[in-house]
């Protein structure tokens, strides 16, 4: 018996009915591979749109590094008169190109939703990827100057328009399009992306670091490379089909089984694909009838949805304040804070910070998210960030760093900074098992149908909001709390990511249609009840005697309309 959120969820329910027992495999890996092929189709549909996320992470990372720079420094005005860096000045700026662009995701992830449950997933990803495109060009062909910062934030406004609303539609298109054996492992492909997108960015800024020294291209080579994951984006946006659960919740009904028996490798009237159809509609059905003559409010405070909002904010409020953006967005920074001095030092440790949480990420999402499950994985996250935070911290506060007077030569890293480097690429493998991807995962879960474009956008939104407020406020914290900033983090993890990880249900294993149950929207009992009798009707038109599917399933269309 499982404890329930708070005491208001269910304690149990009865297990779906299965269509299929699962293949017993002699290995791990031919499981992984015989999921992987049954489900190619699905992978390309989330590798195209997640390269939307890709430039999330990429942009993440960017700004921090150019903005270090000591040309880019020169060219906006960030020195004083003996050409040392201004320190505010330049920490103004440094949060300002990655801020802005966060203002602009949160406007973006709350129009998204709108948009997406109007013009559906695929027509919302390709408006707003062509958004991000004129943003990113805005940014890169800036010139120095006053005018060229005032183009640069207003590029990155724009850009993050585009990103607000790829980050918050991208995730509910795939978890739609999921099967739910493997919507976790699927789902969590977002964060590979992220960390594939910060990785790439630190490398880039350690390029140009080295080889670039001077010239426009300082920066245009960074904020240039933008284009060619949203080029790739928006070219591959035209080989993929719409969300079978998106096009059932507008009534395109024969659209939507042909595209669910597309994703599924499987034929328009098998088993399988009914099943399922019938578990969609009937969540749908029931949905409307629940909510019929009422308005949006009765959407976010009906019975089950609203604590599924507020678990959506928690999350990512929590996800934001646990360290981990600090660390990207100002990833050389936090570097040289503990010891790792000079442009080549900070920059290659953040390299390798990026190649450490893709390779950990990677681990999880194929091997562990699916085993592991929610609930357990986010505690063991929690405990493991905070406790390394803890470690650093006290490091820091007894062995600090030397202060090198200006032109001298920073030596090699001492023992202490190389200890505090470790326990910070420890502490990304903790990150990347837990609350780096199964804050996506867990709220895409959660949602029923036509909430979901809402919750994922409100949970965009949070995510934005306050990756604002944090890359906002980074820098100073960096210079003015020291080691505290580690010790500030480490209870966050330790408290409130630890103690939320603990309350909320678990939904690995389960559809998105049992959601209604877990969150006591309705009854188990009811949910399959309603299912059968769906299940009976596709089943029963699909029998009809020289008559396709697609025309007499107006039939059934009649019965599911409000």
């Amino acid at each position: 018996m499982e404890l329930g959120f708070i005491g208001i969820f269910p304690a149990s329910f009865p297990p779906p009915r299965r269509v299929h027992s699962p293949p017993n495999h002699s290995s791990k890996m031919g499981s992984l591979l015989q999921a992987f092929f049954k489900n190619s189709r699905v992978y390309w549909m989330a590798f195209i749109v997640y390269w939307g996320i890709v430039l999330f992470g990429y942009d993440t990372g960017i700004g921090g590094g150019v903005v270090s720079s000591g040309y880019f420094q020169q060219s906006f005005g960030l020195l004083n008169d003996d050409g040392s860096t201004n320190t505010r000045r330049s920490n103004d700026v440094s949060s300002n190109v990655v801020s802005v662009l966060q203002a602009g995701a949160f406007f973006g992830a709350l129009g998204s939703a709108p948009i997406s449950s109007r013009i559906g997933r695929i027509y919302t990803l390709v408006v707003f990827s062509l958004l991000f495109l004129v943003g990113a060009i805005l940014t890169t062909v800036a010139n120095g100057g006053p005018k060229g910062l005032s183009e640069i934030y207003a590029g990155r406004v724009i850009s993050g328009v585009g990103i607000g609303a790829i980050s918050a539609v991208a995730p509910a298109y795939v978890s739609e399009c999921s099967p739910k054996e493997v919507r976790g492992r699927i789902t969590g492909l977002f964060q590979i992306m992220v960390a594939i997108g910060v990785m790439i960015s630190y490398f880039i800024n350690f390029g140009v670091g080295i080889h670039i020294k001077t010239g426009v291209n300082v920066w245009r080579i960074p904020f240039g490379f933008q284009l060619v994951p949203a080029g790739i984006m928006a070219i591959g946006l035209l080989t993929i089909k719409e969300s079978p659960r998106w096009l059932a919740s507008v009534g395109r009904h024969r659209e939507a089984i042909k595209n669910l028996a597309y994703l599924r490798k499987e034929s328009i009237d098998s088993e399988a694909v009914i099943h399922e159809m019938a578990e969609i509609e009937t969540a749908i059905q029931e949905e409307r009838e629940a909510r019929k003559g009422l308005g949006l409010k009765e959407a976010f405070f009906g019975k089950g949805n609203f604590i599924r909002f507020v678990i959506a904010f928690v999350i990512f409020l929590l996800q934001q304040w646990g360290g981990q953006n600090s660390v990207n967005y100002y990833a050389p920074q936090i570097f040289t804070s503990i010891g790792f001095t000079g442009t080549k030092n900070s920059l290659l440790a953040s390299g390798i910070y990026g190649v450490v949480k893709v390779v950990a990420t990677a681990i999880f999402i194929f091997f562990g998210v699916e085993t592991l499950g929610r609930k357990g994985s986010l505690f063991v996250s929690a405990m493991g960030m905070g406790t390394l935070f803890f470690i650093i911290g006290a490091i820091l506060k007894t062995h600090p760093p030397p202060v090198l007077p200006k032109g001298v030569t920073p030596p090699t890293p001492p023992p202490a900074s190389r200890a505090m480097a470790g326990m910070l690429y420890i502490y990304v493998c903790f990150y990347s098992m837990g609350w780096g991807p199964l804050p996506w995962v867990y709220v895409s879960d959660i949602f029923p149908t036509r909430t979901r474009h809402y919750g994922l956008a409100l949970a965009s939104a949070t995510q934005w909001l306050f990756n604002f407020v944090v890359s906002k406020v980074t820098p100073d914290m960096i210079s003015d709390l020291g080691y505290k900033i580690f010790l500030m983090f480490a209870a966050v993890n330790i408290g409130a990511m630890g103690l939320f990880s603990a309350l909320i249900p678990e939904t690995k294993g389960r559809s998105l249609e049992e959601m209604d149950v877990i969150f006591g929207s309705i009854t188990a009992e009811q949910r399959q009840a309603d299912i059968d009798k769906r299940e009976r009707a596709l089943e029963a038109s699909e029998k009809v005697e020289g008559v396709p599917h697609s025309d007499h399933s107006s039939s059934l269309d009649n019965d599911r309309k409000v």
